[in-house]
């Protein structure tokens, strides 16, 4: 369909065979990923690939696009295929019209295939939550934050490339300290 230009202008991803709307990007939404893909890009450049609002292709027939994806340099082989869950190190939403959609729909579907770790940026609510450690389908820990420092599972050994600091006062997530 999308060769075939049916989809053209119109965003939407593949969750479990079906052909899903993207809500539309406010402005929160676009600064927020965006300010967050550039720090992470600068963190993390030596050690992986950051792919904003980029396809992934999961074996549970989903092909979903995260605002973010933290995943394993393999250069050119991407020329061929789209992160599949083993080159990924986490991914991250920015939620606020499509929170309940990130939170049970694509918490489940990452879960399925065992994404590491999954953040999801409550813009309404300024608040992370985290789901980490998948298991039978679904992620045995789940924490909702409302300020202090995330270390991804990925990156815990160096601080200063993966820490995450946020606050429910000033800029919500993802910003270095």
């Amino acid at each position: 369909m999308i060769a075939a230009g049916i989809l053209e202008d119109r965003r939407v991803e593949l969750l479990q065979g079906e052909i899903v709307e993207m809500s539309p990007e406010g402005e929160p939404h676009a600064y927020f990923s965006s300010e967050a893909g550039e720090y992470l890009m600068r963190r993390l450049s030596d050690r992986a690939m950051v792919r904003l609002a980029k396809p992934i292709t999961l074996p549970n027939n989903s092909e979903p696009e995260p605002d973010i994806a933290i995943v394993q340099r393999l250069g050119r082989e991407y020329l061929d295929h789209h992160p599949y869950p083993e080159n990924i190190f986490w991914l991250i939403e920015y939620s606020e019209s499509s929170l309940e959609k990130d939170l049970e729909i694509k918490r489940k579907i990452y879960a399925q295939v065992d994404i590491p770790e999954y953040w999801v940026v409550n813009l309404k609510r300024r608040q992370l939550i985290v789901f980490r450690d998948p298991q039978d389908g679904e992620y045995a820990s789940r924490s909702t934050l409302t300020g202090g420092i995330v270390y991804p599972l990925a990156f815990p050994d160096t601080a200063k490339s993966a820490v995450i600091k946020y606050s429910r006062s000033k800029s919500p997530f993802l910003r270095g300290i």
